[in-house]
């Protein structure tokens, strides 16, 4: 079982595309194909311990070209089918890939295809077809883990042939995972589930200095569970911006998060997060102490410091460091 640290608010789709040109029969003269890949990665949510998503398939919404549709352990370069993925009666689902979205923190990832060939051009939209199954591993208890319409649809990809594309579906599942009080199960919201091109974005790893935690009021320091975060930090986009303007997950400030990760003691002597797939950009990035930030409810959250961090694309690493 993987412990908290290894679960992410992030979850990550990545679609790597290296673009050929193939000959076809069409009188108006050759196809231009495209080779596309897609993967997952994640990043933490704090109360789970595992969080199985089950795919059935991807599809590309086209226009001219038309649409195509890749089902998992079925289709030519997808991946195969494992047996996570169960009905009610306890059957395994056919064509379906249960994959732990918190296995694959910062910048790891999965391929959902590898090397698909596709007609090269702009396609309207990208969905994610997903299956009954899926859950939510907390402790010893299984949860289920709904989806809605079984099917995630995120904005068009341009697939041309000047070169390679590579997207990421991000999963932020400090965003996207809810509780409802009163509803069985979990429930994964479109919300913070976000496309972004692999060319244009950059991988966070930051740390706070254990000063800064010792001299703060309800901070913890050296907690014997390494598994629990003792802090929280979030993005915001734009510099410059007011605390007073910065929102909690699901709060009503002027400035909604753009991401948010945990802060992890390593047992010896830093305090360290780390976030995959930022988009280029500058942020404000605030830290807190306060842990309960519940995505359906205006919580008050006091933050504890700020800075203003500039992220580079190219997928290169930005450090952020908090320190006296």
């Amino acid at each position: 079982m993987l412990n908290k640290r290894d679960v992410l608010p992030f979850g990550a789709v990545i679609l790597a595309s290296t673009f050929l040109a193939a000959c076809g029969g069409s009188d108006s003269g050759p196809i231009r194909m495209a080779s596309f890949t897609l993967a997952v990665s994640d990043a933490p949510v704090d109360e789970a311990d595992e969080v199985w998503a089950c795919f059935n398939g991807v599809e590309l919404v086209g226009n001219d070209q038309g649409s195509q549709v890749f089902t998992i352990g079925e289709d030519t370069n997808t991946i195969a089918a494992n047996d996570v993925c169960k009905d009610e009666n306890g059957d395994t689902i056919p064509n379906t890939r249960g994959i732990n979205l918190l296995a694959y923190t910062g910048s790891d990832s999965e391929n959902l295809l590898s090397g698909v060939q596709v007609e090269a051009g702009t396609y309207g939209q990208l969905r994610l077809e997903m299956a009954d199954g899926s859950y939510v591993q907390v402790g010893e208890d299984r949860i289920p883990l709904s989806v809605p319409s079984n099917e995630l649809k995120f904005d068009g990809v341009t697939l041309d042939i000047t070169g390679n594309a590579s997207y990421t579906v991000e999963f932020d599942l400090r965003h996207a995972l809810v509780n409802p009080v009163g509803q069985a199960g979990y429930f994964l919201k479109p919300r913070g589930v976000r496309l972004v091109n692999n060319l244009e974005v950059g991988h966070v790893e930051g740390t706070i200095a254990e000063s800064l935690l010792i001299n703060t009021e309800g901070c913890t320091v050296a907690p014997a569970d390494t598994s629990n975060p003792v802090a929280s930090v979030y993005f915001y986009s734009g510099a410059d911006l007011a605390a007073a303007t910065l929102a909690d997950i699901g709060g009503s400030e002027e400035n909604e998060p753009y991401a948010s990760a945990g802060v992890f003691f390593d047992g010896a002597t830093e305090y360290s997060f780390e976030i995959g797939y930022v988009a280029a950009g500058d942020y404000t990035v605030a830290w807190t102490c306060n842990l309960n930030d519940d995505p359906e409810a205006d919580d008050e959250i006091i933050f504890n410091g700020q800075q203003n961090v500039t992220v580079n694309d190219g997928e290169e690493v930005t450090t952020v460091t908090f320190s006296e």
